[in-house]
């Protein structure tokens, strides 16, 4: 209460005539801007105008540019691995070394593959003289000794022959008593047998001994050479060599270390010239065939690479229904690496007598569908829905919608509305920051 007290105190001693002149003071700052308020009038706004780059369609040979993914591979491949465990003995080789196809590249331990080896030979050798031995004295001799017997028993023979046939003749005119003519049968029964005898035997030795004889020698000659070229074989194994032309590009080991039969030990790829593998639809596939021109963009270069489509697979890949193709490039040079993520491009359909204009003036709806923004007679920007062919990566192939005629916005089209003023930019400025849009932001 002291307070509000002391306050009207202090305002009862402003002299009046100050009061009454702050007053005014405060009016007048009040009322000013009432005053001029209903005067105030609304400034123009000025229409909106875009600066756009257009271009009428152009008429002109357009092919259809397949595009896929894909990742260089060799030509041709060989990962090494021995057919024995062993040490390594020493590599004739490094990464990167060129080889021929024989070329040896390392060798494995192998004393007691040698050794092995050499004692096959000596039973090989052994086989081969008893061979000889079997066919060029034995079994002739058999024969001969069994030939012998037979000439024998049939001189024998005819010798009883002759004296049966003497003694009945004189036992006929009574000058021999008749057990020397039984004497002379008996013996010449005797002989008769012996003769079969031989002969039998013989021919025993012509056809089943001598054919068993040389059947068994021969088993044994060579049952000696399969064990001695299996030990040769062995020793071959030690010795890697490779099967192909090509680059040495892995070699895990180092000298002294095992080689495990069946990994491999050395990978040589054949880099002179690459493949590039693509999966594209079926659809697509139908329109290529071999030879045909393809580019393949590497990573970190500036400008393509030319290649040529060399194998169109005859199967679909069962996982994904596309067909694998081949994109063949020269390598001869070094500078592509294997394994590279690259894209191609195949050359496909081709139109010679085409209107096409820049694939950037394509506008696509949510639904699919296809436009083009145009600039009208009135100065605007209108949209008109577009029937398209094929692409070619740069400019794509109108059939339908598009009048020679037509102004067609080819940057800038982007979030422009219908109706817009535009103003079309010269040619020689498309180097120059594009306009903003409508909505606020660049083409």
């Amino acid at each position: 209460m002291s307070r509000m007290m002391s306050g009207m105190t202090i305002w009862n001693r402003i002299p009046k005539a100050h009061c009454f002149r702050t007053r005014w003071i405060l009016l007048g700052a009040v009322a000013l801007p009432l005053a001029l308020l209903p005067g105030c009038k609304k400034e123009p706004v000025p229409e909106t105008q875009v600066t756009v780059q257009a271009e009428h369609p152009e008429q002109g040979r357009i092919a259809e540019h397949i595009t896929a993914d894909a990742v260089l591979t060799p030509l041709a491949q060989a990962a090494i691995d021995p057919k024995i465990s062993a040490p390594v003995r020493k590599f004739y080789v490094q990464r990167g070394s060129r080889v021929k196809a024989g070329e040896l590249l390392a060798t494995l331990e192998n004393n007691d593959l040698a050794a092995a080896a050499m004692d096959n030979k000596g039973a090989y050798m052994a086989a081969r003289a008893a061979y000889a031995t079997t066919t060029k004295a034995q079994v002739p001799e058999d024969t001969q000794k069994a030939e012998l017997d037979v000439a024998q028993a049939k001189a024998n023979l005819d010798l009883n022959l002759s004296i049966v046939k003497s003694r009945k003749q004189l036992f006929a005119e009574g000058a021999i008593p008749g057990r020397d003519l039984d004497t002379a049968e008996a013996a010449l029964v005797s002989a008769q047998a012996a003769y079969d005898a031989a002969k039998t035997h013989l021919e025993a030795v012509r056809s089943v001994s001598r054919a068993a004889a040389l059947q068994a020698a021969q088993g044994q000659l060579t049952s000696a050479e399969g064990k001695y070229q299996g030990a040769e074989a062995e020793v071959n194994y030690s010795e890697i060599r490779s099967p192909i032309d090509g680059v040495v590009t892995d070699r895990p080991l180092f000298a002294g270390e095992t080689a495990a039969a069946g990994m491999p030990l050395i990978t040589v790829m054949e880099t002179s010239s690459l493949i590039a593998k693509a999966h594209i639809a079926q659809s697509l596939a139908q329109q290529l065939k071999v030879g045909d021109e393809a580019q393949v963009h590497v990573p970190g270069l500036a400008d393509t690479v030319a290649a040529t489509l060399s194998l169109i697979s005859p199967a679909l890949d069962p996982g994904s229904t596309t067909v694998e193709v081949w994109v063949k490039i020269d390598n001869k040079a070094g500078a592509l690496k294997i394994g590279t993520p690259v894209k191609v491009s195949i050359a496909g359909a081709t139109v010679a007598h085409a209107w096409k204009i820049p694939a950037a003036a394509i506008l696509a709806a949510q639904d699919g569908s296809k436009s083009v923004m145009v600039v009208g007679d009135d100065g605007t920007a209108h949209r008109k829905p577009v029937t398209l062919g094929i692409e070619d990566g740069e400019d794509v192939q109108v059939t339908g919608g598009l009048a020679p005629s037509d102004l067609v916005i080819t940057g800038g089209a982007y979030g422009l509305d219908e109706g817009t003023k535009v103003s079309v930019r010269p040619a020689a400025d498309n180097s120059e920051t594009p306009a903003a849009s409508p909505g606020g932001g660049t083409d």
